[in-house]
């Protein structure tokens, strides 16, 4: 009977990040720059690290395949949003939200699995440096790797069937610019607070408990560089700032919209724009920026193509 109901409802509207057209086209411009520039500075690490011989250390492994879940991240929500700037009524059939609430969820709860990976790498080249050969073995980093991608799946899979399965019969108007859970509950024909209660406990724990083991590990480091020369904080500090940046950046918007009770869905709009698109930009920037290895390695390929 659900899946009879779901099918019902051939399509959905997303809502746009403002009703105004003039704004809207402001806003075309903007995040299609945004878009592109995330898309080939991810790229641009991808091609980086793959074609050189002497970034093959783990923090470049997952920093690789960080770039790439951040091009697949951006790229499920980022494109129907910016084309809908240009049309009236920006369209999603159910079996595309249903895919991109799918991708959001793989995506993005890969990338915070990645980045806690990254978190232990930092912490075991800091805090255990005579040891780090043998902790980061290429065995463990695999195994590390597969488990982000496949505790991605799991989780997104355990957001999307159940939405999936629940009878939609109208109102259609999505009160986001993706489809997401909280937004696609509020639209079902049924009773919803079990699923609902899922969906925080799964997403917004996750997100959470993610956060708290990051800051754990950097306040880990942060206490034993105590009597620590000058040159050994600057250091420290270097190779695990970036990386709290991208933390907090990403974390912070991410867990109010996912942990906190349900409220005006207005704001999870503003707020999702820093963890869909602003955080998969400032990666490459990040990463690259402060990173002279990298820069090398780049100035490098970048000669090689010419």
């Amino acid at each position: 009977v659900s899946m009879a109901n779901s099918s019902c409802m051939k399509e959905f509207i997303l809502l746009s990040l403002s009703e105004n057209r003039g704004v809207q086209k402001i806003y075309f411009v903007v995040f299609l720059l945004f878009y592109t520039l995330t898309v080939a500075g991810n790229l641009l690490i991808v091609l980086t690290v793959t074609s050189s011989r002497h970034l093959n250390s783990p923090m470049y492994f997952f920093l690789c395949h960080l770039s790439f879940v951040d091009v697949c991240y951006s790229s499920v929500t980022a494109p129907k949003m910016i084309s809908g700037f240009l049309v009236e009524n920006n369209t999603i059939s159910f079996a595309g939200c249903m895919g991109q609430l799918f991708g959001l969820h793989f995506f993005g709860c890969t990338e915070i699995f990645l980045l806690t990976a990254m978190a232990y790498d930092r912490y075991a080249a800091v805090c255990r440096p005579l040891h780090y050969p043998a902790l980061m073995s290429r065995r463990l980093c695999g195994r590390m790797l597969g488990g982000s991608w496949a505790g991605g799946f799991l989780h997104s899979a355990l957001q999307t069937l159940p939405t999936a399965l629940l009878p939609f019969c109208g109102p259609s108007k999505v009160e986001h610019y993706f489809c997401d859970v909280r937004p696609l509950l509020r639209l079902a024909c049924a009773d919803t607070r079990a699923a609902g209660l899922a969906a925080v406990a799964n997403s917004g724990v996750i997100a959470l408990s993610c956060f708290l083991i990051l800051l754990a590990s950097y306040a880990v480091i942060l206490v034993s560089l105590r009597g620590q020369t000058l040159a050994g904080w600057h250091k420290a500090l270097s190779t695990c700032g970036s990386h709290i940046a991208v933390v907090i950046l990403f974390f912070g918007p991410c867990t109010f919209v996912y942990i906190r009770p349900s409220g005006e869905l207005s704001e999870d709009r503003s707020v999702a724009v820093f963890y869909t698109l602003v955080t998969p930009l400032l990666n490459p920037l990040i990463y690259t920026l402060r990173n002279g290895e990298v820069k090398g390695a780049m100035r490098k390929l970048c000669r090689r193509k010419v």
